[in-house]
């Protein structure tokens, strides 16, 4: 790790003012370099097998480094880990056919293609997968996919899309009516609308959230991912290792601002004798930003380490639970370190602002925190017979009450 860090601190950051000020294509020669370096360095692609050309990791040991990558908005691009690229390498792994994954992932496992997932919906709720109105209807040996998404990262130069598509409308379980299917960007029928403006910045490129428009596109189905129905099982097995990977991104955000709130406090003048950190309700901030990034450090790896030992489904609870927690302290500490840089804070010459533009939607993407609070206390009642118990009672009452 600590080889990494260095490699991040002498060759990364200096890069990423540039970035901020002009962008990711401007860029796009030096980060080819650095990612050929990476490469000779033995660290490229840290969560595929070795098999598949990376660094064999187990979740755990990925979550490690993936907190060192985050301190960089470049670091994970760089090693070939970068979301969503990431969650379609490993959809492609274990549902992809050899073709598929012959001519889909092993571009994407090479650096040589980049990858976007299309599946909210501007007309449905982001939180709900299993209402979109994005169809896929069989004609012949091909699908025709018509319908609308937005907040599809990456689309923007990526070589295909993983789409989740309603190709069983009239199925009973809502579960088992979206599929999941390959489609190349190029094809006759997908338009990128545009960019999506997030908060004042387009974003293009690597850093881009499209909406898109399938209008009759002709895929084959053989671009069928896994069986038809099963889009609602892989969207869920994919997002329940993203937020692991989300999570521990965000602590390395979180360790990122904390050693620039702390350069800052003992730099900055207050008076001629005092600088910040002199002030009690900084040092205030700093140990309760020491304190939560410590305690969630601990508590994202403990989960982690749980899934590698028991399973994807092991701790779908737990999941939520880092989810939610890690997503506000993230907030809580990029805060305190803009408001600790006062005016530089809200510049793009450090990675606080980028950072506080990009990552608010931490509380929303991969579930809202709302939705997460409400499965943690659903999944904790339930312990306690809740609402079988509250069933039972509702229905003695209408009988006592002769309805």
């Amino acid at each position: 790790m600590q080889q990494i860090s260095q490699y991040l601190e002498e060759e990364v950051y200096p890069l990423e003012r540039k970035y901020f000020h002009m962008g990711f294509e401007a860029l796009l020669p030096e980060l080819r370099e650095l990612r050929e370096q990476v490469k000779e360095m033995g660290f490229w692609a840290p969560h595929l097998s070795i098999n598949h050309g990376g660094m064999g990791l187990s979740l755990l040991e990925f979550a490690q480094l993936s907190e060192v990558l985050g301190q960089s908005p470049l670091g994970h691009y760089l090693f070939n880990c970068q979301a969503p690229d990431i969650g379609n390498m490993e959809v492609l792994i274990k549902y992809g056919s050899e073709t598929q994954k012959q001519k889909f992932f092993q571009p994407l496992a090479n650096g040589i293609s980049r990858s976007c997932f299309a599946m909210t919906e501007p007309q449905y709720s982001g939180s709900n997968p299993t209402r979109m109105g994005t169809t896929a209807v069989r004609d012949g040996t091909d699908y025709l996919i018509n319908g609308r998404k937005w907040f599809t990262s990456g689309a923007d130069g990526a070589a295909f899309a993983i789409a989740m598509v309603v190709t069983s409308p009239r199925t009973e379980k809502r579960h088992m009516q979206a599929s999941q299917i390959i489609v190349p960007m190029d094809i006759p029928g997908l338009k990128v609308v545009r960019n999506i403006s997030v908060m004042g910045e387009r974003g293009s490129d690597y850093a881009s959230h499209s909406e898109i428009i399938f209008d009759n596109c002709r895929v084959p189905t053989s671009h069928l991912l896994g069986a038809e129905g099963a889009g609602f099982v892989i969207s869920l097995e994919r997002l329940i290792y993203g937020r692991i990977h989300h999570c521990m991104r965000w602590i390395g955000i979180c360790e990122r601002a904390f050693d620039l709130m702390c350069r800052r406090a003992i730099s900055r003048k207050t008076s001629d004798k005092e600088v910040l950190a002199d002030s009690d309700l900084i040092r205030t901030w700093i140990a309760e930003c020491r304190i939560e990034i410590n305690a969630t450090r601990a508590l994202v790896l403990s989960v982690a380490d749980k899934i590698d030992r028991q399973g994807v489904y092991a701790s779908q609870e737990d999941v939520s639970i880092i989810k939610v927690h890690t997503a506000n302290v993230l907030q809580k500490v990029l805060d305190h370190a803009i408001q600790l840089h006062g005016a530089l804070g809200m510049t793009d010459d450090t990675p606080l602002a980028y950072w506080y533009r990009h990552e608010r939607a931490a509380k929303i993407y991969d579930g809202p925190d709302e939705i997460h609070k409400k499965a943690i206390a659903k999944s904790s009642l339930r312990k306690y017979g809740f609402p079988a118990r509250r069933k039972e009672a509702v229905a003695t009452n209408a009988v006592e009450n002769g309805i």
